[in-house]
């Protein structure tokens, strides 16, 4: 028996639309990480990008367990000395661009490299319930019905 591997031609990318009001960040960025790689899918080839284009709306109502919200720390380099930056996730989330925490949450449940970036691209983050992608049909992925620990309810 030989092991199958997928070509671009074979892959049959699907449009998927999640609504993360509520949800929880670090669930809901490796639920979406899966997806964009394709690792849901039988035909799974770690070099081609097999995974579907993810849409999420309501990224700034996306919920953190614990003290995260308050506690967690973000670091950033300026590439100057002594320039390391930090921020709060409700610094992100009460500012000008709340759909950044799970954009960034995704990218960093992804591989490094070429293909991952490629991957990113297919990921349309929006703050708020309105997309323009209506003509693609997207297909609605409730997250919150796959597991109970996936909805935090504040």
């Amino acid at each position: 028996m030989k092991t199958y591997s997928a070509k671009p031609a074979d892959v049959e990318k699907k449009w998927v639309v999640i609504d993360a009001d509520g949800l929880v960040v670090g669930r809901l960025a490796a639920l979406i990480a899966t997806r964009l790689r394709g690792k849901h899918l039988p035909i799974f080839t770690p070099h081609i990008d097999c995974g579907d284009n993810v849409i999420v709306i309501n990224a700034g109502k996306v919920v953190f367990t614990g003290n995260k919200f308050h506690d967690k720390k973000y670091y950033r380099y300026t590439g100057y000395p002594g320039g390391i930056k930090e921020t709060t996730p409700r610094r992100i989330l009460e500012g000008k661009f709340p759909e950044r925490v799970v954009e960034k949450a995704v990218e960093r449940m992804m591989p490094g490299g070429p293909l991952s970036r490629q991957q990113l691209r297919n990921l349309r983050v929006y703050a708020g319930p309105d997309h323009p992608h209506e003509a693609q049909q997207p297909e609605a992925l409730d997250v919150a019905a796959m597991n109970p620990k996936n909805k935090r309810s504040a």
